[in-house]
């Protein structure tokens, strides 16, 4: 599964077989179960973490108990609460997995000990950052410019697999819409 990692660094840098062990041993590997939580609003945020295998949403709850969805976590992507990772604080969101997950746990001073050790590894982590703050952008624009079937339609492109693994309600609660309006734009995919 690890390999799966050292895949995901080459897309943008490449590592000697010596470097990504390295790398690697600086990653702490956890299994999670469905529901359990890997980010929990309140508590410190010590990691952030690579998806090997599962599901994830991060998501936080309003004063009326409602869920917005943040976004979601597949494997080889990287999900936590960045504010409270960055800051080395509490969680303001909450981050738990759809179904059973096994993440690679990366600690803060461990990622700026690999930054300073490996320029590639700095370069990396800045690309992902980078793509990261555009995605989020786009994702902020989506929500304030675009009809919730346009998001929708958009979203099922981009992300297919997604309509596999998640539940329809947390898909609703993803783009801001109900569970009504989600089955009107899946009957007009039919």
């Amino acid at each position: 599964m690890s390999e799966l990692l050292r895949q995901h660094i080459e897309k943008i840098v490449l590592l000697t077989d010596a470097e990504f062990a390295h790398i690697l041993s600086h990653f702490v590997s956890k299994k999670f179960k469905k529901h359990q939580f890997v980010v929990q609003e309140g508590q410190v945020v010590a990691h952030d973490f690579f998806i090997l295998s599962g599901c994830l949403k991060s998501y936080s709850t309003d004063v009326n108990g409602k869920e917005h969805i943040i976004q979601f976590g597949m494997p080889d992507w990287w999900i936590t609460d960045y504010q409270a990772y960055y800051g080395q604080s509490v969680a303001t969101m909450n981050i738990d997995c759809i179904e059973p997950s096994e993440l690679l746990c990366l600690s803060y001073a461990n990622r700026e000990k690999l930054c300073a050790e490996y320029h590639k590894i700095e370069h990396f982590f800045r690309k992902k950052t980078n793509k990261r703050n555009v995605a989020l952008q786009q994702r902020i624009l989506s929500l304030l410019s675009s009809t919730a079937q346009e998001r929708y339609d958009q979203l099922l492109q981009q992300y297919p697999e997604l309509f596999q693994k998640v539940p329809k309600h947390l898909i609703a609660s993803y783009l801001g819409v109900t569970r009504e309006t989600l089955s009107r734009f899946r009957q007009s995919d039919k």
